[in-house]
Order: C-alpha cells, then structure tokens, then sequence
C-alpha cells in the first residue's frame, strides 16, 4: 500500500474535506465521539516519513501491525495484539499444556516482572519467586520488548535451553539461570491428608477443569477420613479461567455472592453467585496467599474472606483485579482487551489492592538450631509400634509440613478453629 493509498483509506473513515483541511484551520473543537482530525493527520505524516526516509524499507504490513501492538500496549500491562502465534500459545497454556519454562509473567512499570512459577516446572525448581524483574532473555534486553514478545522468546522447543537474568528485590547484582525448556503439563489441582481429618488443596492455576479436579480431591479426601479442616494453598497461582474460580468458590458456598464485574459495556457487568448444591460447605478453612496469588486466585480468596468462610492467611496478595477478553480476528490473529473490573461480593477492588490476609504470616522454614534440647518422645523412635489408632499419616507427618512454615501455621490455627467450634457448641448444647 503505498502512502497515497493508505491516505485514501483513512478518508474513507473521516470528511475527505475535514482529512485534506491544514491543521491551523482547524479551530473548532470537536465533539467527544468523532474521531481526532489533527491527531490523525499526525499519524498519516509520521507513517509516511518512516516509509520515505527510515534507513530500512519496513513494508505497511509490518507498521500497521506495530501501530496496533502500541495502541494496545499503551493501554494497560494486559491488553495485547497477539499475532496466530501468539494467540494459540494463549490457548494453549489455558488448556494446560504447552513448550517453555513454566513462568506467569506480566509488565510492571514498564519491567519484566515474574507473577508467578508454575508448580514442579523448571522456573519453580530454579527458585525463580514472584517479583522477580526479567532483565535479559538469552542476552536479550527485555527493556522494550512488549509481553507477548518477551513470552515468546522464553518459549521454544522441549530440551532446549533458555539463558534468563534476573534482578530480586533485596539483591545488590542480577542473577542468571539456565534453564532447559519442557513440555508444560499442568495439573492445576494437588491434594493430601496432612493428618487425619485435615486435608491440603493445591491450585497452581485456574484451568478449564480446574472446578471439576477440586470437587474430585474433595470427594477422595473425604473418603479418607472425614475432613475436619482444609487449607486452600493459593500462593503462587497466576490466576487464569474466571469460571473455573467461581466453581471453586462455588465448591465452599453455599449461598451469596462470589464476585461481579465493572465495565463500560452492558456485557462487561456481571455477577456470579453460589448454588446451594456445595461439595464442603461446612468444614472449617484456611486460604493461603502470598504475592505470587493474582487475579482468579485474588477472586477466590477474596470471596471466601468476605463471606467469612475461611481465614485468610499469608502476606499481600498480587493485585491483578482486571477482565481480560480474548477477541479471534478475521485474520487468524487475536485481541487480548481489557474490558472490565473485579470486585469481592463487599464490593472491593481487587485491582492494584490485591487480598490482604486476616492473619499474615510470612515465608519461612522451620530449623532445630542446633545444639537445642529438643524432648524425645517414643513416637520420634524410627520403628516405633503403631499405637491403636495411629496412621502411616500421623506417625510420619506429611513432609510438606517440615519445608513450609505458612502450611504449618495454618494447620495449627484449623485445629485451634476447630477447638473453638466445639467448646461453642458444647456450651449453646448446655
């Protein structure tokens, strides 16, 4: 399309005389929805000059599509053009399985910043933490490259190798890992008894199944052993599929509003309620969160928190409280638009706020120092007779409970709930 022609076609969009009018003579103000004339103009010079005098030849295609990532990019850090390419990986790591690192990452003043890794990925086994700043993708700078761009050049074929440098908070120099490039499996959901009667849920994303496999580990837990308690372990979980949070919330409500949405479009308001058919809707919670727990996550802890359905503990949540519309385009290529807000059912904002915990506990291990006096119980021998009663579960202990300081607490806070649940209805029974 040569620069004449592309003219023509903007004046099929605008007045033909307005389009050819000199910018000076322009002088009165227009209406709030025509379309800016001088801005347009502008536009039409700027892409002539790039064709007539930039020191490459670019072809219109190529600075047509540049012009559409700018305007979306400039939006916000989640609107994007996504080319086919880049619109079937989308897809394809919302259906859970694609080729890469295993990283959830998203532009935070203007940087590269990781959101979250992915569970039993190679970003997780690499230690990579959320607001971690990507500076360098295999020695190339992230500092203006826009997100889908930056995605695409971690991901690649299964067994290649992938050079990242990062920068963490706290740390005087950046750090750089190598890391070999899988198959992306993701199994959004985990479970496990940590004791007898309480019982451990993890979801590192929300899929399109992601409500089917929690309804699923419930039940098998359940027919374990009668579930006493349950902590909802959220940390790290990018968000992902909005229906699949409000079945998860769904699965612990049983009334009541679980989240509703804000936008300039009437299809943009939504709201999204509990049924009263509910998979648990009596046993006591604690909803784990950390700065890794973002969007559909934020939904989830966010509703359980106001409805007062389960304590909420950990540190800050991400903030990601906006809706993102994935838009197929004739051309094969997509749209990626924010069109709207989240809100919890009190009517919070999710968006740069994030979920604050009830009760904050900070990341941590718990160590014996050495040289403490720590009591010897014959339960502690290796080999002990199994008392009457006592599990495989009870005498071993779930080894999530020796690494992770946060579960630890909150199993002890669902045993003190539960203490307290009984005093109180032993006392209304009296």
């Amino acid at each position: 399309m040569s620069v004449t022609a592309f003219q023509h076609f903007l004046a099929r969009l605008l007045p033909v005389a307005l389009l050819a009018l000199p910018v000076q003579a322009q002088t009165s103000p227009q209406p709030a929805d025509d379309l800016p004339i001088e801005d347009i103009q502008t536009f039409v010079e700027v892409f002539e000059r790039i064709k007539r005098a930039y020191v490459e030849e670019v072809d219109d295609s190529t600075l047509l599509r540049n012009a559409m990532r700018g305007m979306l990019g400039e939006l916000d850090p989640h609107s994007a053009y996504l080319d086919r390419e880049e619109f079937d990986s989308l897809r394809e790591s919302t259906e859970g399985q694609f080729g890469g690192i295993g990283i959830e990452v998203g532009m935070e003043d203007g940087q590269l910043t990781v959101i979250s890794p992915i569970d039993d990925t190679p970003a997780a086994r690499a230690g990579l933490q959320s607001r971690d700043i990507i500076l360098r993708v295999d020695g190339t700078a992230t500092d203006g490259l826009s997100l889908q761009e930056a995605v695409t050049l971690m991901r690649g074929e299964p067994g290649s190798e992938v050079e990242i440098t990062i920068l963490r908070s706290g740390e005087a120099a950046p750090r750089t890992v190598t890391l070999t490039r899988e198959i992306i499996r993701t199994e959004s959901v985990k479970s496990e008894l940590l004791e007898p009667g309480y019982g451990y849920l993890r979801i590192s994303q929300f899929q399109s199944r992601t409500g089917e496999q929690v309804r699923n580990a419930l039940t098998r837990m359940a027919q374990e052993a009668p579930l006493e308690g349950l902590v909802l372990d959220l940390r790290n979980n990018p968000g992902g599929v909005l229906q699949s949070a409000v079945e998860v919330a769904d699965a612990f409500l049983d009334e009541g509003l679980i989240v509703y949405t804000e936008g300039r479009l009437g299809d943009s308001d939504m709201r999204f309620s509990a049924n009263a058919e509910t998979t648990a809707p009596d046993v006591a919670m604690v909803v784990l969160i950390n700065g890794g727990s973002a969007s559909a996550a934020e939904i989830v802890a966010g509703a359980l928190q106001d409805q007062r359905r389960a304590v909420v503990m950990g540190t800050d949540s991400f903030g990601k409280g906006s809706v993102q519309q994935v838009m197929p385009l004739g051309n094969g290529d997509g749209l990626k638009l924010t069109t709207a807000l989240y809100f919890t059912p009190n009517g919070r904002s999710i968006q740069a706020q994030g979920i604050e915990p009830d009760v904050e506990v900070v990341r941590g291990r718990l160590e014996i120092a050495e040289g403490s006096a720590v009591p010897l119980r014959e339960s502690d021998l290796e080999g002990h007779l199994q008392g009457n009663g006592e599990t495989r579960t009870q005498r071993e202990g779930s080894p999530r409970l020796r690494e992770d300081y946060q579960l630890g607490e909150a199993l002890n806070l669902l045993k003190a709930l539960n203490v307290l649940g009984t005093r109180e209805r032993a006392s209304s029974a009296n």
